[in-house]
């Protein structure tokens, strides 16, 4: 078998088609759930061109948890250029997710970050990968983030953050999840709430 599999089906109209990709782990009967559940969403007609990706709820399947499937333009996926840019442009990429790994309001650039290099939407059993930005200052081990604007992390640097925190006065760590909510610990305020708020991500 090979390691790299592409599937894909024609949309309703023939025109166009869906495709999802995935590696190591080749899983029938879910990327025929994936590519069905597309095209009835009609996924690609959403998609194109309008924005960066769309979330189709009500997905479900017995062997996995992935809630939602995302479809994502030629801009996000890039399949297919550099060898057939006429199939590239006619190809919506799907993927099969969890609904708490997008907002809703990521612009272009960030969708394509987190589709190649947090995702990994080509695993069909990789582990959620929430929606999680952050931004922190350590005085005590010197690390930071850059700027005022909080930068896509994952959840392990997070929690190692938070467990950093203690023992160094005047450090802080606030983060943002995918609804939008927004916590920080601990400065000033924040320790009256102990940040507990939004620790569900």
């Amino acid at each position: 078998m090979p390691r790299f599999v592409f599937s894909l089906a024609l949309d309703s109209k023939g025109d166009s088609a869906y495709q999802m990709n995935t590696i190591d782990h080749f899983d029938q009967k879910l990327v025929t759930a994936v590519l069905e559940f597309a095209r009835e969403q009609r996924l690609a007609e959403e998609v194109r061109d309008t924005k960066p990706f769309t979330i189709a709820p009500g997905f479900a399947t017995e062997s996995y948890g992935f809630d939602v499937v995302v479809a994502v333009p030629p801009a996000v996926h890039q399949y297919h250029f550099g060898r057939d840019n006429a199939l590239g442009e006619r190809v919506t990429g799907v993927f099969p997710a969890y609904s708490c790994e997008f907002s809703g309001h990521e612009t272009l650039e960030e969708v394509v970050h987190r589709f190649k290099r947090m995702l990994c939407p080509t695993v069909v059993e990789r582990p959620v990968v929430p929606y999680l930005r952050m931004r922190y200052e350590n005085t005590r081990t010197g690390g930071g983030s850059l700027g005022a604007s909080r930068g896509f992390t994952t959840t392990d640097v997070l929690l190692r953050e938070l467990a950093l925190l203690e023992g160094a006065a005047g450090s802080f760590v606030e983060w943002e999840n995918f609804r939008g909510e927004v916590c920080s610990r601990p400065r000033s305020a924040v320790e009256r709430n102990g940040g507990r708020a939004c620790m569900s991500l």
